[in-house]
Formats: C-alpha cells, structure tokens, sequence
C-alpha cells in the first residue's frame, strides 16, 4: 500500500525537520532585510522536504534488521514485512535523495555541501555510540540550508552557529530519553551501547545538564542576533524553565514515564515552539 511507503519516510520526523529549516529561511530573510524571496523558500522548503525524507527512509531500511526485535518499531513498514523485498523501497528514496541534492545545488553550492553531508551523517554507523552524534550533523542540516540559501552569505557568523549548537544539545537529549524509556526494548535487541552503557543515575545527571545547554542556546540566539524582540525572549525563556523542569524531575524520580515525557516535550513542543516564535518575533515586532 502507498501509506507503507510513505510511513517508510518518517512523516513525523521529515516534517519537524522541514519545519525548523523553512523557519529558518524566513528568519534569515528578516535579518537580511529586503522582499521575501517567496521562490527561493519554495524551492528551499521542497529540497529539504526531498532530502530529508530521502535520509529517513534511508535509515529506515539501513535499520530494519534490528527495528524487527524491537516492540516499538517491530510493526513499522519494513521490520513487519509488510513491504517484500525490503529493496522496493530503494529506488523511491533514492530518487528524493537525488532530488533533494539537486536542489540544494541549485539554491547554491553552499546548501549542496551542507545537503551531502547531513545525508551521509544520517546513514552511517547506525545503532552505535556515534548514531547520536552523527544526528547532530544531519539534524542541523535543514536549518542551516534554510538559513544559508537566503543569506547567500557563505560566512560563519552568530545565528547558524548558534542553531548548530541549539540542535546539537537537543538531539541528544532527544535521543538519549527515548533510549532510557525503552531501555529494556533496546537490550533485548542486544543495543547496549551509549547512554546504555551507563547507570540511569549518570545519564539522566548528563541529561539535565544538556538541558541547561539547550536553554543557554535558545537565550543566547536572543542577545547575538540583534534583530530579535521580548516575544521570543519569553517563550523561550519560558520554555526553556519547562524543560529543566522535566529534566529535574527525571532525575529526582527517574523512571521510563518521566523520561518519555522528556522524550515529548524536546520534540515539536520545545524545538518546534522556539523556530515557530522566532518567525513571529521577526517578521510582526
């Protein structure tokens, strides 16, 4: 059915990242000044549509093996055989990787780079200690090429390495709270790899501390950006008390419930919230 090809894709996933990228795009279009540059965003929005759900289903099948024996993943598209052979699929992801990239290309060589790494961060040494941290490389990407693609500006400044940093305290804090929810699922699947590893105490210790990280990111886009008012300010503020909140509590009771809600509140809550008041304070104030 075309509705397990399309769950192959991660629709959730793939859409949160096209969300914090066009979000981006449109900050970089208030900073920069000048008339919203509405055909550069189309195209942005529908490369890293392309290239996102691209590098998902990418790890959907690179995963299926080990998704098959695991309880929260057994019953996805590929892992549940609904889809025979696992390599239908391919041709299909192949297709938007490709796209993906080419329109990243044509947005600038820039973007392309910024596309090709994210991509093959996204794909290698899955299920180990480095997945994470090869994340923070691939869940960047979309905000960056948003940001880059307006600003035709290939220099390192303050925002893009501040929404690198923003992302790169909350993937793993996203990550690593749905590994301590389902640990049992993990090791049953033989994962025991980082943050697994480790006693639940040490790691819910190292998660609260990211989650102060991330807080720190979110505030200090405010002050370095110079073009961001008390609106974003406060929401983030706002937020940002909300998730060292659930944070502590992780650590003061830790068990699978409070870490899945960690787990919930970094998704679209928190990072959706941050980028989606970030364009309101940009383009009303």
């Amino acid at each position: 059915m075309l509705s397990d090809y399309l769950n192959v894709l991660k629709p959730r996933e793939t859409s949160l990242l096209v969300f914090i990228g066009a979000c981006s795009a449109i900050v970089a279009s208030a900073a920069v000044g000048g008339a919203f540059p509405v055909a550069t965003f189309i195209l942005i929005v529908v490369a890293i549509t392309c290239g996102s759900a691209g590098a998902n289903g990418l790890t959907n099948y690179l995963d299926r093996d080990v998704d098959a024996l695991m309880a929260r993943t057994c019953k996805r598209s590929l892992p549940s055989g609904r889809i025979k052979p696992p390599w239908k699929v391919l041709p299909m992801i192949a297709v938007l990787i490709l796209a993906g990239l080419a329109l990243a290309w044509v947005l600038s060589p820039v973007c392309f780079v910024i596309g090709l790494v994210g991509m093959l961060a996204s794909a290698i040494l899955r299920k180990t200690v480095s997945c994470t941290y090869f994340g923070i490389i691939a869940g960047s990407s979309p905000v960056l090429i948003g940001w880059y693609a307006v600003t035709q500006q290939p220099a390192i400044t303050a925002m893009p390495v501040l929404f690198f940093c923003l992302i790169a305290a909350w993937t793993p804090l996203h990550v690593w709270t749905l590994m301590l929810a389902n640990r049992s699922d993990y090791e049953g699947a033989g994962l025991h790899y980082f943050p697994l590893s480790w006693p639940d105490r040490r790691v819910i210790i190292l998660l609260a501390v990211l989650s102060l990280a991330l807080s720190a990111a979110g505030i200090l886009i405010y002050f370095l950006s110079g073009f961001l008012h008390w609106l974003y300010l406060t929401v983030t503020v706002l937020m940002s008390l909300l998730m060292v909140y659930a944070s502590i509590r992780l650590l003061i009771k830790p068990n699978s419930r409070n870490a899945w809600m960690v787990y919930k509140l970094s998704a679209f809550p928190y990072l959706g919230i941050i980028f989606l008041v970030m364009v309101i304070d940009s383009w009303v104030l």
